[in-house]
Order: C-alpha cells, then sequence, then structure tokens
C-alpha cells in the first residue's frame, strides 16, 4: 500500500494499550455511518481502515511498527522501477535484527518465513538457495556475520530477483510482470489471506461493517500479485464459500454464489488474460487421478465437487438446516457443467443450457432418493429388534416420512430447474418399496397385526408419493397418468379379510356387553356421572372397534360399514333388551281392589277391618322387584339417556371418519367415475349411506326412547304405589277424611320428589316428575273409588277432598319451578271429574249408572286410571259405594246385594278377590245393556244378571 502511493503513519509512539495485543481488535466496533467515498480516500480514513484491517489479521501492534518503517525505508529509496513481492521481502530482512523482536523464537519465526517466500519466487535461480540458507543459519546470519556482510547478501538476491523481474511476462496482459505466472502459488494464498480480513473474526459467518472499504484497498494489490477482476471474483466467491463451509452461514453462500455467477465466461475474456488464466495451472485428485486444471477450473471444479456430494444425498445433508439447500443448489448450478474430454482435459461450461441444467437435477433427484432409501433400509435392519413393527410398516412410514419432506422442502425448490423432480422422486420411492411389498402380500391370509400395520402403512405412503407425483401437473391445472398400484392390490386382497375381521368382532363384542350388563349393580358412577357404569363400558368397546377399524387405513366399500353398524345395533339392541327385560309392568305395583260393600252409617264408625294390602306375586317379579329400587330406576333412567347422547354422537363420529375415507378413495382416482371401485364394485353413493345410518341408528334411539318411557313409568308407579303406598294409598281418608287429610303426608312426599330430583339426571326431571304426578292422581283416584270399605265421603267430605286435590296440584307446580301450571290443571281434570260425582245426590248418581250403556261403544280399555272413564258403571257403582248416602246404600242393598261395610272379612274378602273375580265379569256384562226410562224389562234383566253374577260370593262377607 505503501509503494502504491498510499500515506502510512507511522506507529512508534503510539500509546501502547495495557489489554493484550489482539483485544482491542476483539472488541466490537459500534456501528459507523455509512460514509461515501469519492475518488482516493481520506488520510484519516486511510488510517483507520489500515487499523481494522491490521486487527482482522491478527498483527500485532510491534510488528506492525516494525513493518511499517521498514516499507517506508523501502519507499523513500526509490531505487527499484515497478515493486514486487521479492523486492518487499528484501526490504523487510535489510537491517533487520532480533532485538526488534519480543524473543529469539519470533525473530527466528519472521526470518524464516521471509526465506521461504523468497525460496518460493526465485526457485528458477538455483544459486539464491546458497544465499537463503545462510539467512536460514541463525548462528552464521545473526552472530557471525557481519551487517555488511549481511546486506551484500541480500544485495545479490536482489540483483536475481530484479534480473527475473526485467523478464517480460509469457502471456502479453497489461501490467503483467514475471511474477504473475511464477509466483502465482503464493500470490494466490497471500490474496486469499487478505481477503479472510473482511470477516469478523469474532464471528467468522458475519462480514465486517467494512468490508466495501477493505475490499477497495486490497484492490490496490492486484498489480503487485497478478489479480484480475475474473480472478479477483472466483477467489473472492471460494473464500465466501470456504468460510460458508466452516460456518453455514446462508448470507455468505448467497454472496458466493453471486461472485460465482459474476465469473464470466471464456468467451467474454480477452485473449491474452485467456491464457493467462490458462497458464495458472493446478493438479487435482479425481477418483485417485490426477487432473490438470487452471485455477479457475480448479476453483469451480472444487465447488462443484462439494455441492455435488452434499445434493447426491440431500436428504441427509440438509435434513437439519433445509433453508441451506436452495442455496447449494444455486451454487452447484453456477459452479458450472465439468466434462472431460478423451484426453482427460476438463472443458468448464458455464451458462450451461436448460437441457444440461435439468439433467443435472435429475441426477440430483434419483441420487439422493436412492441414498435415502439405502440409509433407512440400514437403520431399520439395524433397530429392527428394538421396535416391534414389522419392517415393511416401519419402512413404509420411514418412506413417506422421505416423501413428505422431499413434497414440502425440496420439490418447491427443484421445480424451478426441474418440472419433473416430483415425478422421479415419487417413481423411485414407489419402486423401491413395492419390489419388498410384492412378496409379503403373495402370503396374506388374515388380518393379522403384522398385516394391518403393512397394508395401513403403505396405503398411506402411496397416498404420499401421488400427491407427489401429481404435484406439478395439479399446480398446472393438469393431471398426469397414475402408474401406482398399491391401492388395488391391497383392496383386492385386504377386502375379504376386512370383512372377516369385523365378523370376528361380533362375538367378542356380544360377550364384553352381556358380561357388563349381568354384572351392573345400577349404582352412578358418580355424583357428576349418574349413568351405569355397564353403559359406558359397551360403548367403550363399541368405539374402540370403531377406532380399529378406521385406523386399518385399508380400503372399504358399504359391505364393511353394513358389517360394522350391524354390530353396532345388535351390541346396543341387546344391552337394551338386558335392561327392559329387567323391568315389571306397572300394574303389579296396583293394590287389588278390595270386594265391594255398601255404606251403612249405625256400622262404618266402628269398621275396624283393614283393606287387602297387594295381590300376591310369583317368584320372578318379586326378585324383580326387589332390585327396582326408585334410585336403582333412576340411575336406569340416565344409563338410557347417556346412550341416546352417546348415540348421537357415535353416529357424528362413524360419518365423519367414513366421509373422510371416502375422500382418500377419491383422490387416489381422480380419473375413474367415483360410483366404481376398480375392480367394478359399485361405490356407495351418499343416500345409500344415509339409509344404513338411518336404519341402525333411528332404530337404537327409538328402542332407548320406549325403555325411557317404561322406566319412567315404572320410576311413579315406584314412588306412589310401593314407596309411599302406607301413608298415601292405604292410610290417606281412611277411616274419616278430615283425620287422615293428605297435608299430613305432604313432608313424605316433598321428600321424596327431592331425592329422585338429586338422582336424576337435569334432562330427565320433567318428564320423571310428570310420571309421579300422573301416579299420584291415579293413587288418588284409586283412594277415591278402590278405597275400600273403610272410606266413605259425605258432601261436606268432598269440600276438603277438592282442597287436597288442590294442595297436591300445588306441590307438583312448586311455585313455577315444577311442571306447568297447565300441564298439572289438564291431568287433574280426571280426579275433580270424580269429586264432582261425589257431590251429586244418590238418585242422580244412580241414573247416570242406569244410562250409562250409552258409553259402552268407547270401551273400557280405551282410558286412563285403570281403564275407567266418568260414564262407565264401574266407576258409578264404586261412588255409590263410597257415598255417604242412605238411598245409596239401599239402592246397593236392593238391586245388588252388597253387604255392608261393619261385615266385610279381610280374609274372606281375600279370598274372594283371589279366587272370584266375579265384579270385572259383571262390570263387562253391565256394559253390554242398554236402560231406558221406556224399557224396565232391560233394567230387570241387568239386575237377574248381577245378582247370578254375585251369588258365589255372596255369602262371604260382602
Amino acid at each position: 500500500m505503501v509503494c502504491s502511493g498510499l500515506e502510512v503513519r507511522l506507529t512508534e509512539g503510539k500509546k501502547k494499550e495495557k489489554s493484550p495485543r489482539f483485544l482491542s481488535g476483539l472488541k466490537r466496533r459500534e456501528k459507523r455511518h455509512s460514509r461515501s467515498l469519492s475518488g482516493s480516500l481520506s488520510f484519516d480514513r486511510n488510517a483507520e481502515l489500515i487499523e481494522t484491517f491490521r486487527t482482522q489479521m491478527q498483527i500485532s501492534e510491534p510488528m506492525d511498527a516494525l513493518t511499517r518503517r521498514k516499507l517506508v525505508r523501502l519507499a523513500s529509496e526509490k531505487s527499484f522501477g515497478q515493486i514486487d513481492v521479492p523486492q518487499i521481502t528484501l526490504g523487510l530482512l535489510n537491517g533487520t535484527t532480533k532485538s526488534e523482536f519480543l524473543n529469539e523464537k519470533s525473530y527466528i519465526q519472521w526470518k524464516n518465513r521471509q526465506a521461504n517466500i523468497l525460496e518460493e519466487l526465485l526457485s528458477a535461480e538455483k544459486s539464491v538457495g546458497v544465499f537463503l540458507a545462510k539467512i536460514r543459519n541463525f548462528e552464521e546470519w545473526d552472530i557471525k556475520m557481519s551487517p555488511s556482510k549481511c546486506r551484500e547478501v541480500l544485495f545479490s538476491i536482489r540483483n536475481i530477483a530484479s534480473t527475473l523481474s526485467s523478464m517480460p511476462g509469457n502471456c502479453g496482459v497489461k501490467g503483467e510482470t514475471y511474477y504473475w505466472s511464477a509466483g502465482y502459488p503464493f500470490n494466490m494464498r497471500l490474496y486469499e489471506k487478505l481477503l479472510l480480513g473482511v470477516f469478523d473474526i469474532l464471528e467468522d459467518g458475519k462480514l465486517i461493517e467494512e468490508a466495501d472499504e477493505i475490499l477497495k484497498l486490497i484492490k490496490s494489490t492486484w498489480p503487485l500479485l497478478g489479480i484480475t477482476q475474473k480472478l479477483h471474483d472466483v477467489l473472492y466467491g471460494w473464500v465466501l464459500f470456504q468460510q460458508f463451509v466452516g460456518t453455514e452461514e446462508a448470507m455468505l453462500l448467497e454472496y458466493a454464489v453471486r461472485k460465482v455467477r459474476n465469473i464470466p465466461s471464456s468467451e467474454d475474456v480477452v485473449q491474452n488474460e485467456k491464457k493467462y488464466l490458462e497458464s495458472l495451472v493446478c493438479v487435482n485428485d479425481c477418483s485417485g487421478s490426477e487432473i490438470r486444471l487452471n485455477l479457475v477450473q480448479s476453483i469451480l471444479w472444487s465447488i462443484g465437487l462439494w455441492c455435488d456430494n452434499k445434493l447426491q444425498d440431500y436428504h441427509w445433508h440438509f435434513f437439519q438446516k433445509p433453508s441451506l439447500f436452495k442455496g447449494v443448489l444455486s451454487m452447484a448450478l453456477a459452479a458450472g457443467n465439468q466434462k472431460f474430454d478423451a484426453s482427460g482435459n476438463m472443458e468448464l461450461m458455464l451458462n450451461a443450457s436448460n437441457e444440461i441444467i435439468d439433467s443435472k437435477v435429475r441426477m440430483y433427484v434419483e441420487r439422493s432418493a436412492e441414498a435415502a432409501c439405502q440409509r433407512v433400509t440400514d437403520a431399520i435392519n439395524t433397530g429392527s429388534k428394538v421396535d416391534k413393527k414389522h419392517l415393511l410398516a416401519l419402512l413404509a412410514s420411514e418412506l413417506k416420512s422421505i416423501a413428505e419432506r422431499q413434497l414440502t422442502v425440496y420439490h418447491p425448490v427443484l421445480r424451478h430447474w426441474c418440472a419433473e423432480s416430483g415425478v422421479l422422486s415419487a417413481s423411485k420411492l414407489h419402486r423401491f418399496y413395492g419390489e419388498r411389498l410384492e412378496p409379503f402380500l403373495k402370503n396374506i391370509s388374515c388380518l393379522s397385526e403384522d398385516v394391518k400395520q403393512v397394508l395401513a402403512a403403505a396405503i398411506l405412503l402411496e397416498n404420499c408419493l401421488i400427491e407427489l407425483h401429481s404435484s406439478e401437473q395439479v399446480e398446472k391445472g393438469v393431471h398426469s397418468p397414475l402408474m401406482f398400484d398399491f391401492e388395488r392390490e391391497i383392496g383386492e386382497i385386504a377386502r375379504p379379510i376386512i370383512l372377516d375381521w369385523v365378523i370376528a368382532q361380533h362375538a367378542r363384542i356380544l360377550e364384553w356387553t352381556g358380561r357388563a350388563a349381568d354384572l351392573e349393580d345400577w349404582e352412578p358412577l358418580s355424583h357428576q356421572q349418574k349413568q351405569a357404569a355397564s353403559a359406558v363400558e359397551v360403548f367403550r368397546i363399541i368405539e374402540e372397534t370403531v377406532d380399529q377399524f378406521f385406523e386399518l387405513r385399508l380400503p372399504v366399500d358399504i359391505t364393511h360399514l353394513q358389517a360394522l353398524l350391524s354390530i353396532i345395533f345388535h351390541t346396543l339392541d341387546a344391552y337394551l333388551q338386558k335392561v327392559v327385560n329387567q323391568l315389571v309392568d306397572k300394574h303389579n305395583l296396583y293394590p287389588p281392589a278390595p270386594p265391594l260393600t255398601r255404606y251403612k252409617e249405625t256400622a262404618f264408625p266402628s269398621a275396624k277391618k283393614k283393606l287387602v294390602e297387594s295381590v300376591v306375586l310369583d317368584n320372578v317379579v318379586n326378585k324383580k322387584l326387589g332390585a327396582l329400587t326408585t334410585s336403582k330406576l333412576c340411575v336406569r333412567m340416565n344409563t338410557l339417556q347417556y346412550m341416546q347422547k352417546k348415540i348421537s354422537s357415535l353416529e357424528d363420529g362413524i360419518r365423519e371418519s367414513w366421509s373422510a375415507v371416502r375422500v382418500f378413495k377419491d383422490q387416489t382416482r381422480p380419473d375413474e367415475d367415483s360410483h366404481w371401485t376398480s375392480n367394478g364394485i359399485l361405490e356407495m353413493c351418499s343416500e345409500s349411506v344415509d339409509e344404513l345410518f338411518v336404519a341402525t341408528f333411528d332404530c337404537i334411539r327409538d328402542s332407548a326412547a320406549d325403555a325411557i318411557k317404561r322406566t319412567c313409568a315404572l320410576v311413579g308407579a315406584r314412588v306412589v304405589f310401593w314407596d309411599m303406598r302406607e301413608p298415601f294409598i292405604f292410610n290417606l281418608y281412611h277411616g274419616d277424611v278430615e283425620g287422615a287429610r293428605l297435608e299430613t303426608i305432604l313432608p313424605q312426599f316433598d321428600r321424596v320428589l327431592n331425592n329422585v330430583c338429586a338422582l336424576i339426571d337435569e334432562t330427565l326431571r320433567d318428564i320423571v316428575v310428570k310420571s309421579i304426578f300422573m301416579a299420584s292422581l291415579e293413587g288418588y283416584a284409586w283412594v277415591l273409588l278402590d278405597g275400600g270399605p273403610s272410606r266413605a265421603f259425605s258432601d261436606f267430605d268432598v269440600v276438603m277432598m277438592e282442597d287436597d286435590l288442590n294442595i297436591l296440584k300445588d306441590l307438583f307446580v312448586a311455585d313455577g319451578e315444577g311442571l306447568p301450571q297447565s300441564l298439572v290443571e289438564e291431568e287433574g281434570r280426571f280426579a275433580h271429574q270424580i269429586l264432582s260425582l261425589f257431590s251429586l245426590r244418590a238418585e242422580s248418581v244412580i241414573q247416570l249408572l242406569m244410562t250409562s250403556s250409552e258409553h259402552s261403544s268407547i270401551g273400557l280399555e280405551a282410558h286412563k286410571y285403570g281403564h275407567r272413564h266418568l260414564g262407565d258403571a264401574h266407576t258409578l257403582i264404586r261412588v255409590l259405594c263410597h257415598k255417604k248416602e242412605r238411598e245409596a246404600s239401599k239402592f246397593l242393598k236392593r238391586h245388588y246385594h252388597l253387604p255392608p261395610s261393619s261385615v266385610y272379612d279381610e280374609t274372606a274378602a281375600e279370598d274372594a278377590s283371589m279366587k272370584s273375580p266375579l265384579m270385572a265379569d259383571l262390570i263387562k256384562r253391565s256394559a253390554s245393556f242398554r236402560w231406558s226410562d221406556k224399557s224396565s224389562s232391560s233394567f230387570r234383566s241387568l239386575k237377574k244378571k248381577i245378582q247370578d253374577a254375585t251369588s258365589d260370593f255372596r255369602q262371604v262377607g260382602w
């Protein structure tokens, strides 16, 4: 720099820093504002840049000061023509002694380095070796030889150097010297070292802020070192590239690619420079053979060789840093295409044609796919004992990962240079796996665990390969013909064995379901989960089977779906049947109607007989009733409601999973009619699938709804006619109304309702409370009509009974928090109508009885509350039996010969009720006659039939 005209300030007077000699240069420099450079740099800025560059080159301050002194003195002599490296080296050696260095070792290393430089540059003259030997000999040069003798030696070497430097260049390039060609290896290494100074010594992957300015300073060395623009570009690109290789900094790779792309082709270089560049010969090793290349070719060949090595297995080398893939590929293509002729000479083709680039990228894709396949095969074979999966399933999974990465990471880059990169990669992977899958497919006989793993993995792999194969065509809006056939082969093999597998699940699931139902104790899972554990277990088994079915990920058709839904239907239906079969008819809980008696005022107050409390039930019904407590019935209802919810979610899940299967099949056969599979089986259309789902799940829903309805009715009957039969059915109005009012049992009624509401699911509360209300109205009607000899009601009593009925209704309305008022009023209308009959005079009721044949066409079995209605004979006779009125008693005695309540005998009545159910026959017979005011013969005939019908039990206490 000094000899090229730049002023360099001497540094002897500079204040030494206390920190180590390099630390000041290692400290971070604050970012400076960029300065525009016009013409030559200012002296101060030059000084800053040279100081920065010294730090970057890691030259100590003492050595820097020494070098500056020598160079300034050399420049002042003006005794040379054109400056060259030997003259600079000799200038540095002239007069330098060991006292100028920190220690003897540093001096010897420095001196030998100068001798080595001279030896390399002046090797053409053998005589120079004698002089250099003296310089290297420390004892001779620094101890024995006098300073004048040393100067003579250096002068002799300078003469040799001057003679060589005066020789013309070989290539005729402007400014060329002898040392451009003769000393080029040293010159190029030295220039590389200078270029490395632009990299931050704290972070090798970063350029310093002053990099551009430093490069302009370095450019002053071009005439000295024989550097041309092309050489600079290729050397700077080479340095950037080497720095990238060491740091993997993407920015450096980007800069290197730009520099390499700037290298002009051979046609763009003038003839003399072309000759000069070709004279800079390097010897390279290529597969054990030596090839001779010029410097530019050698650097580009080395870069291309490194890139080829990485790109021929890019799946491996760019797995951790895929972001570098594009840059390395760009560098490989920018480095050109090398061709060797028959003589072994390499021809470097920059700006290669599209065909050549396409061929090169194809080679990368194919070789990388081959390398990836071989690598995963070796890894799987090595680790097969650790993983329990089948080798082919593992291989398919690994190849799928490769294909996915190819599709998402590499193909978007590769397709810019090779549109068919996806097709090439997919074909390679498909062929590699297909060769190993084919023998396995031939030996499949059942759906074993290995078969499920391998077939599912193969289908997933093929799906991914098809997507990769068609990626470029999809982007262009066209479809390439598909050459993949895994699914077709697997489908033909898998369809029958999948069906066998589904059928095999049937017996297993039914067995587990039956066992869960048999072991159920109908206790809630928890306070929050009020359903039974067996239902949860049943749906767990079903969902597990459904998951296994869809996790097969194999080709399926409507037959498989039908088989799966059939299993679900039979499983849930069997469970529901077990639940329903454990119920009893609610009428088993109703007390039998006591024998008919007529009220007798003189005898009734002293009547102390009891009512018949219950019918005699068989052992089966008794056993069932023992397990059908109110709490367990509530859990059953919760369980049925839970099933309703789970059925809907199960259906939605299967529909969604099936939809995914359909999408998968449609994507694999985009060019085929979507209604047909590859082997001609008709694909299910949406209507067929909907019909299957409706036939399965709607039927189960209906069955569950019926079971809920039956259980709900049983809950109401159980609460009223079983849990509260003593206080409500048997004691309400027992003896007299005023002493046995409804209000005495309201606390117990309220407690029972609270317990039920706490047990039942919130969504079922209203229908269960309604069922209890309906049962309580039935019970109330039973008390009024079938209450037996201990109950008789006067007109005064009816007023209190009306109040009690209103109280009962208010209990269930619960100040607007219970049942709707309109519903309560509607359902309570019949009880009010019965009370209205008791408000009538006996003559009016008798008249209604005589005209009851007008209602026979309605039919007794069509009415609620024990199949009664206000106009039938049964209801009217019961009203007359319970009325505290002489005319009613006289009518019943005269026309029906009913005994008074005072002579009612419990045992005899019980026997009569068990042996002779003739009252029902009496009522049925009475309904077959028509009575009218104009024909008393009809009434006499009916009376005779009633008397005949009651003759066999008239003597047993009636």
